[in-house]
Order: structure tokens, then C-alpha cells, then sequence
């Protein structure tokens, strides 16, 4: 999936991939996509929490090798 904006937030740990996404979204455009790239398990059910509760859209989530990829469009 192509998005407007990725991240790579591999290596880091809860809460920083959401902390990133977070910041990479307030500088986007309502509409754009960004892809965060993360190798934290617990980033699946962290972003499925972090879209319900900021009204962003998870278009997509997957896992690649030992990467969880995600995709969100900003609201």
C-alpha cells in the first residue's frame, strides 16, 4: 500500500511508535496516509487502541517477517 508518509520506528518499544505516529499525523494533511514500520508486537493492538481513540482510520495492518506494518489515514 502506498502511503504519503512512512515512519520507521523499528527497535523502538511502546509508547514511542505511537508517540512518533502521533507527531508524523499532526503534521499531515486530513486524508494522507502515513505507514509506520515497527518491530514491536505490541504495536498491533497499540495503534487497533490509538485509531478508536484519536478518530484516525488503521486502513491496514501486517505482518511481514518479524515488522508490523501499519497504515492510517489522518482524520
Amino acid at each position: 500500500m502506498q502511503a504519503d508518509k512512512e515512519i520507521d520506528t523499528r527497535g523502538l518499544n511502546c509508547p514511542l511508535p505511537i508517540l512518533k505516529a502521533k507527531k508524523a499525523l499532526s503534521d499531515m494533511s486530513t486524508g494522507q496516509t502515513l505507514k509506520v514500520v515497527s518491530t514491536d508486537q505490541g504495536s498491533i493492538r497499540d495503534f487497533q487502541a490509538f485509531a478508536r481513540q484519536t478518530g484516525n482510520e488503521l486502513l491496514d495492518q501486517q505482518t511481514v517477517n518479524n515488522e508490523f506494518v501499519h497504515v492510517l489515514r489522518r482524520r
